[in-house]
């Protein structure tokens, strides 16, 4: 993450995004969502990326990518798939006219 944000500058704002399975209550879920999202940003602080482009986001249990929610019996693998983090870019730098591929 921190090598994607160092080498496109053009990234002006990115989000962390913080996901958790559903396993736990939505409030637990939520605080260790936000806990992740931020643990993220203070590593990518710490290796040299700038604060002012980054935000974090816990979303909790709220944005599962499978089929598990509260009460379905799902595998420990089909869980880990909800327990991620993902990087969504917010704003970038508009290129000039002259920077445009063929000019």
């Amino acid at each position: 993450m921190a090598a994607a944000l160092k080498k496109h500058d053009v990234i002006l704002k990115a989000e962390i995004g913080g996901h958790t399975d559903s396993r736990g209550s939505k409030s637990a879920n939520q605080k260790l969502s936000e806990g992740r999202a931020q643990a993220i940003v203070d590593y990518l602080v710490k290796d040299g990326i700038d604060l002012k482009r980054l935000v974090a986001k816990g979303y909790g249990e709220s944005e599962p990518v499978n089929k598990c929610t509260d009460g379905v019996k799902c595998s420990e693998e089909e869980h880990l798939a909800n327990r991620r983090v993902v990087l969504k870019v917010l704003e970038v730098k508009k290129r000039r006219k002259s920077e445009k591929r063929g000019n």
